[in-house]
């Protein structure tokens, strides 16, 4: 299983960093994404701070990827923002996208896609014309595990499907109850309008991790 979006106490999470990564780890995580919440006010403590939960790797067999995810974030700045993420040492970089269930700022999944970040997070009822860039930029389009963010799931994946766009599973964890086992990953994908051997495939060849 590898998850790469996941929060903990540096923004609204419940878990000290040792502590989701070592909940990952007992679940078969090979890889984690630690990706607090950051906009321009606080990025430059949480990369700081995340960053140094790759002491760990050297003791847990499990691969650790400092990163952010922005949100709310108002489009115009997201480009600029996720230059400064990856200049700041951020190996993963996440947008939070236009969720149903978020007031987010139209214009946020574009924006979120022009830059070329990683990955955008629950992008809702992303257009076609969005989905193909996804795939012109290489950036994955999230399926989530998250309530209420996961009721576009379907939607996602048809217009992942339709432009040809890569797809990546993550539970969006806040708590130790909201990691999933790789069994529950292919679930989910499978759930969301993939095949099964479709959901097998993007569970366990990741898109971004090799």
């Amino acid at each position: 299983m590898i998850d790469l979006h996941t929060h903990t106490t540096f923004s609204d999470g419940e878990l000290i960093p040792s502590e989701l990564v070592r909940r990952a780890e007992v679940l078969g995580y090979t890889a984690i994404g630690i990706t607090d919440h950051a906009d321009y006010t606080n990025i430059e403590h949480i990369i700081c701070s995340v960053s140094k939960a790759k002491y760990l790797e050297g003791i847990l067999d499990i691969r650790i990827l400092p990163g952010v995810e922005l949100t709310h974030v108002p489009p115009q700045k997201i480009a600029q923002l996720a230059d400064l993420a990856r200049n700041l040492g951020a190996e993963i970089v996440v947008v939070h996208g236009e969720s149903p269930v978020e007031p987010v700022r139209p214009g946020t999944n574009r924006a979120a896609l022009e830059a070329g970040v990683d990955i955008l997070a629950h992008p809702g009822f992303i257009t076609l014309e969005e989905a193909e860039m996804a795939r012109d930029n290489d950036v994955c389009l999230e399926i989530t595990s998250r309530s209420g963010h996961n009721i576009t799931n379907g939607h996602v994946v048809q217009m992942a499907i339709q432009a040809g766009a890569k797809m990546v599973v993550d539970t969006d964890a806040h708590a130790p109850e909201d990691l999933i086992d790789s069994e529950r990953a292919i679930q989910i994908a499978f759930g969301a309008g993939l095949t099964l051997e479709e959901a097998r495939e993007i569970v366990m060849h990741h898109a971004i991790i090799r």
